[in-house]
């Protein structure tokens, strides 16, 4: 949501010449240097091939490897995150990565006796929550709605609704719930003064 024309025709309006219209405002003035900052980072990201949404947020990320490779969809929300891209990697829509988070789409095959770099895409789809410090490894497919703990290693795919934490990562007892309708980047403090105020 970080893109100016979004927060401005969406913008919260309480009446001119009011407290609250000079507090937001004012709120406003102090978040316009970190929007900006996101919407520098996904047109560049943009510009090198990358596929994003005008109302993903992209946050302090590192990404080697192909810009092309990437797509992530609408309000999806990415803090400081680390991505290897040697093959594609595919975030959904309405999707929470947290800080610390390692996405690797290429490791080497330890059972290869010259240690050969193998790669695999990487899709997490949309209401996804990868937990601080978690890395997701290559090939993995993140289902719908899924939770990955913090600090957790994923290596193989996890089903829809599933939580998991660990290393190596493996299901907690609970599920999500199946009704999601929620928006991870109406949560960032820039975006509240523009749509709550």
């Amino acid at each position: 949501m970080a893109k100016f024309s979004y927060l401005w025709s969406n913008r919260v309006k309480p009446p001119i010449g009011s407290l609250l219209f000079l507090k937001v405002w004012l709120k406003r003035l102090i978040s316009l240097p970190e929007l900006t900052k996101r919407n520098i980072r996904r047109l560049k990201l943009i510009q090198n091939g990358a596929k994003i949404s005008e109302t993903a947020e992209i946050g302090q990320i590192e990404i080697g490897g192909a810009k092309k490779l990437l797509a992530i969809g609408s309000f999806s929300f990415l803090g400081r995150v680390n991505i290897a891209l040697h093959d594609q990697l595919i975030i959904g829509d309405n999707v929470c990565i947290n800080d610390g988070v390692e996405i690797l789409t290429a490791s080497h095959d330890v059972q290869d006796p010259l240690w050969r770099h193998k790669k695999a895409k990487i899709i997490i789809d949309d209401y996804v929550w990868i937990g601080t410090g978690a890395m997701i490894l290559p090939g993995v497919h993140l289902g719908k709605g899924c939770v990955v703990g913090a600090r957790a290693v994923v290596s193989k795919s996890v089903l829809p609704g599933d939580i998991v934490a660990g290393n190596p990562a493996r299901p907690v007892s609970t599920k999500r719930s199946k009704e999601l309708n929620y928006n991870p980047c109406e949560f960032l403090a820039s975006n509240r003064c523009w749509l709550v105020g």
